[in-house]
């Protein structure tokens, strides 16, 4: 892939940004969907690439845009697989409250597990503890580990939880183990990526969330370096013949980094909607937006915080089709 996609992606994401963060606490989070779905979009006609959705808002006949098979970029450049979330967290920007993400990840194409949407059961930490934890560990012995790659006591650590009634063991383990927990709406992007970062106090996330989710977050983690495992839970027939048709053929297997995201390189961006423990949200002032956003590169290790003033006088539409 071309190192210059790095910044290409960011204006995606801003776009995004941008779009959705105008319906920031209005309780209606499907336009905030819609609207970062479309300037992600838009955005994307103009980026040098041959990309392949492989995750996205649904299949074709469920979604207007950026539908799982369809083709983005100008066509001209890499081909890759793209995985795409243009609200992560639709109820926390409706709400007002925080770490929503705009948030995109590409891999050369085929490098990139095509998860269904169903659930995932997760345990992702950052770089000190990349290869001490174990998905088919107790939560007591997964803590243990962390806390001593980390130099701390476990009663340290905090762990990040999606607040669901079906983590409520999960919940009671951990807190029985003596750790701390900081339970979460929703956004388990966000989740995955603090945990590489001593500024956030976040050490480990745990429990089930999105698939596709996973896979993003997979990504952000092999640009850092840490670590996510998974495993997919389908609750039905239909979940279950999806996993088949992707391949996989034993679903309690334990999927691991390679598993996720393969090969040597992978780029991921992201850009605050609300504000976070890393990124701030979006800010108006009058024809002006101010944005912050993070994108990394696998191959180099390369990480880039990018602060941005937009025109919405020169660019309306968040994009030049020219420029």
């Amino acid at each position: 892939m071309e190192r210059s996609l790095s910044m290409e992606l960011v204006r995606v994401t801003e776009a995004a940004a941008l779009a959705s963060a105008r319906w920031m606490g209005r309780a209606k989070k499907e336009e905030a969907d819609d609207a970062a779905t479309t300037a992600m979009r838009s955005v994307f006609d103009t980026v040098p690439m041959e990309g392949t959705v492989v995750i996205g808002e649904g299949e074709k006949d469920q979604a207007p845009m950026l539908y799982i098979g369809e083709d983005l970029g100008t066509g001209d450049g890499p081909g890759v697989d793209v995985a795409v979330d243009p609200v992560e967290g639709t109820n926390i920007v409706a709400k007002g409250t925080w770490n929503a993400l705009a948030v995109l990840a590409i891999a050369d194409r085929g490098n990139l597990l095509h998860a269904p949407d169903m659930y995932m059961d997760k345990i992702a930490v950052g770089p000190e503890s990349v290869g001490k934890i174990n998905l088919d560990a107790p939560v007591v012995d997964n803590l243990e580990a962390v806390a001593k790659a980390r130099n701390k006591d476990v009663e340290d650590l905090v762990v990040v939880i999606l607040d669901r009634p079906r983590h409520d063991q999960l919940i009671k383990d951990v807190r029985n183990a003596g750790a701390r927990i900081k339970l979460i709406p929703e956004g388990d992007v966000a989740a995955a990526i603090h945990t590489a970062f001593d500024n956030t106090g976040v050490d480990m996330l745990l429990g089930q969330g999105g698939a596709p989710e996973g896979v993003i977050s997979a990504v952000a983690l092999k640009c850092l370096g840490g670590e996510i495992q998974g495993r997919l839970m389908p609750r039905n027939d239909e979940e279950l013949n999806r996993c088949l048709n992707m391949g996989i053929s034993d679903v309690n297997q334990v999927l691991h980094m390679e598993d996720l995201v393969s090969g040597d390189d992978a780029i991921f961006a992201a850009t605050g909607v609300t504000d976070g423990e890393l990124l701030r949200g979006v800010r108006y002032q009058g024809n002006k937006g101010r944005t912050q956003s993070l994108v990394m590169r696998a191959r180099s290790g390369t990480v880039r915080f990018i602060n941005g003033d937009h025109s919405l006088i020169k660019k309306p539409n968040l994009v030049i089709k020219n420029e």
